[in-house]
């Protein structure tokens, strides 16, 4: 699984490129006296005739008096504006920073994307940013649809319902995690996806796969294993800090009466240092619905 894909969860970038077969993700909860927290994985950018949800998620929801995300400043505008600051390096064409076989393959990788301007488009962009929009470019033109992911909808009905939205993090921060990495890491980034641009929907579809069987062990040997072997630093940056942050902020939760649902993305709940590996270090127990 190329290196990408766990930038790709981060920022909200995973695909199910599925039909309308029945799904059942994983669901967890964690239960202290009179409060409960529930967990559910996540993809984040789905067709619009995917059928995902199943009766215990609808009652979860329905008993939930919040609903926690990564992310609730993720407006079109907002994220614009982040790119520009963080992504976009002017000075310093890409081209330049990839040798002649490098921009042969990023030439073909904008061409086979069907990226408006071709190659000539990515200049301005730091490598992250050049990687992932070679990344998301050809599944948002095959007709994939943002406001169809699972955060949006859950956000969407907790909201009509008259419940609160909050998130974990602001989309600063996530923007950040990829814009603070070194430059040789982010061109290993963007020569990773131009090695793969061919391999990304077999790839993803083995992914979406696990999700909708709740298949926690092929998520973290699809998601998080390589990353763990390959990036041990980035690994524990990415998913082992912010995973305990969030069980901090669970066990917190669990000190108050009532019933909180948190939505985030399915690496996050797979792998032994997943968010109920950590609440588990903490003497939470959390057990699957």
């Amino acid at each position: 699984m190329p290196m990408r894909r766990r930038f790709l969860l981060l920022l909200s970038c995973l695909f199910l490129l599925c039909g309308n077969a029945v799904a059942h993700p994983a669901l967890w909860q964690a239960k202290v006296g009179n409060s409960t927290v529930y967990l559910f994985g996540t993809v984040h950018l789905l067709p619009n005739d995917t059928n995902w949800r199943f009766p215990a998620l609808d009652q979860a929801l329905a008993q939930s008096q919040s609903l926690y995300i990564e992310l609730t400043d993720d407006d079109q505008a907002s994220m614009a504006a982040l790119v520009l600051r963080y992504g976009i390096d002017s000075a310093h064409p890409l081209s330049t920073q990839l040798n002649e076989s490098d921009n042969a393959a990023l030439a073909k990788a904008a061409q086979l994307a069907g990226l408006p301007g071709g190659a000539t488009t990515l200049q301005p962009m730091k490598p992250w940013l050049a990687a992932l929009t070679l990344s998301v470019a050809p599944l948002l033109k095959a007709g994939l649809d943002p406001a169809e992911g699972v955060d949006k909808q859950l956000k969407a009905q907790m909201i009509h319902a008259g419940k609160p939205v909050l998130g974990l993090e602001t989309a600063e921060q996530q923007i950040q995690f990829l814009a603070d990495l070194s430059t040789p890491i982010q061109i290993a980034f963007l020569r990773d996806t131009l090695r793969d641009i061919d391999k990304d929907k077999e790839e993803l579809l083995k992914l979406v796969d696990a999700w909708k069987q709740g298949d926690v062990a092929a998520i973290a040997k699809l998601e998080n294993d390589e990353l763990k072997d390959q990036e041990p630093a980035l690994y524990q940056e990415l998913l082992v800090q912010r995973n305990s942050t969030w069980a901090g902020k669970i066990r917190d939760m669990l000190k108050q009466p009532g019933t909180v649902f948190m939505a985030v993305g399915a690496a996050h709940l797979a792998g032994p240092d997943s968010v109920q590996a950590q609440l588990a270090k903490m003497g939470i127990v959390v057990q699957q619905d």
